[in-house]
C-alpha cells in the first residue's frame, strides 16, 4: 500500500525558508531549482527500477501438474512471494515517513526509500504478472502515459492547484488512506472487507476513482515543487519534492497493476 505524502504542502516549504514572515536576503547560492529537482527525480527513479528489478527476481514460480475432471492433465503455476517483503514495506513506511516530517533528511532518507520500497514493489509485481502475464509492462507504460498527460495539463494550466483543488484531493487521498486502514484491521481479525480487491463492477469502479485520485495528486506535487521553486526554498528541498513526486508515482502503478488485474479476472 502506498499513499500520496499528506504534508507536501505550502507550508513545508515555508518552513524551510523560514516562516511566512521571512524576507529573504539578497543573494542565496543554494536554492532549489526545477533543474535539481528533476535530477534528484531522476536518481530516485533509476534507485526504484534498479531495486524492483532485484525484487522482481526473488519471486518463486512453482509449476505442477493436476487432474482436472474434463480437461485431464493441468499445469499449474503458483508463485510465492519473499519472506523479506513486510519489512521492505514497514522500511519503506517509517522511512516514508521520516522523510515527510524532516525534509532536511531527504537527501539520504528519500534514496534509501526508493530502494526498500522498490525492492517490494518488483515483488509485487512478479506476482501479479505470473498470475496475468504482460500485466506489469502495461501497467508501467499506463503509470508514465498518465504522468505525462497530467504533466501538460499542469503546465498549460488546464488543471488548476486552487485551493478548493487541493482540499477535495486531500481530502480524497484521506478517504482512500482510512478505507485502506479499515480493510486492513479487519483482515487482522480475520474478517475480509477488501470488498474493492473483488472483480464486480463495483470494485472496479473504485479502483478507477482510486487511480483517478492517485493521478491528481501529481498535480499537488507539480505545484508545491513549482511554489517552493519560486519562493527561493533550500536546496534540500529539491529531494524533498522528488520524494513526493516517487511517493505518488509508486501508489499510482500499484494502483493501475491492481485495476489492470481485475478487468483480467472478469
Amino acid at each position: 500500500m502506498a499513499i500520496s505524502n499528506p504534508v507536501l504542502n505550502e507550508s513545508r516549504w515555508r518552513e524551510a525558508i523560514g516562516g511566512v514572515g521571512y524576507t529573504m536576503p539578497t543573494e542565496r547560492p543554494r536554492t532549489m531549482t526545477l533543474q535539481g529537482t528533476a535530477f534528484a527525480t531522476g536518481v530516485l527513479f533509476l534507485l526504484v527500477s534498479v531495486a524492483a528489478a532485484w525484487g522482481y527476481q526473488q519471486v518463486d514460480q512453482t509449476f505442477t501438474t493436476e487432474f482436472v475432471p474434463g480437461e485431464g492433465s493441468v499445469v499449474v503455476s503458483t508463485a510465492r512471494l519473499p519472506t523479506w517483503l513486510p519489512l521492505a514495506v514497514i522500511a519503506g513506511l517509517v522511512l516514508a515517513l521520516i522523510t515527510a516530517f524532516v525534509p532536511k533528511a531527504a537527501r539520504f532518507t528519500a534514496p534509501a526509500y526508493a530502494l526498500s520500497y522498490g525492492a517490494a514493489v518488483g515483488a509485487i509485481s512478479a506476482f501479479y504478472n505470473i498470475a496475468s502475464n504482460g500485466i506489469v509492462f502495461q501497467a508501467v507504460l499506463a503509470t508514465f502515459a498518465t504522468f505525462g498527460v497530467m504533466y501538460v495539463l499542469y503546465v498549460t494550466r488546464i488543471i488548476r492547484a486552487t485551493r478548493r483543488f487541493i482540499v477535495v484531493i486531500v481530502a480524497a487521498t484521506g478517504g482512500i488512506f482510512v478505507m485502506y486502514l479499515v480493510g486492513f484491521i479487519a483482515s487482522v481479525f480475520g474478517a475480509d472487507w477488501a470488498f474493492w480487491n473483488d472483480p464486480t463492477p463495483l470494485g472496479i469502479g473504485i479502483s478507477v476513482v482510486i487511480c483517478a485520485v492517485a493521478a491528481l495528486n501529481l498535480v499537488l506535487d507539480f505545484a508545491f515543487i513549482e511554489s517552493a521553486t519560486e519562493a527561493g526554498a533550500p536546496k534540500y528541498m529539491e529531494w524533498y519534492g522528488a520524494f513526493g513526486l516517487t511517493v505518488t508515482m509508486i501508489w499510482l502503478y500499484l494502483e493501475i497493476l491492481r485495476l489492470l488485474s481485475l478487468l483480467n479476472r472478469r
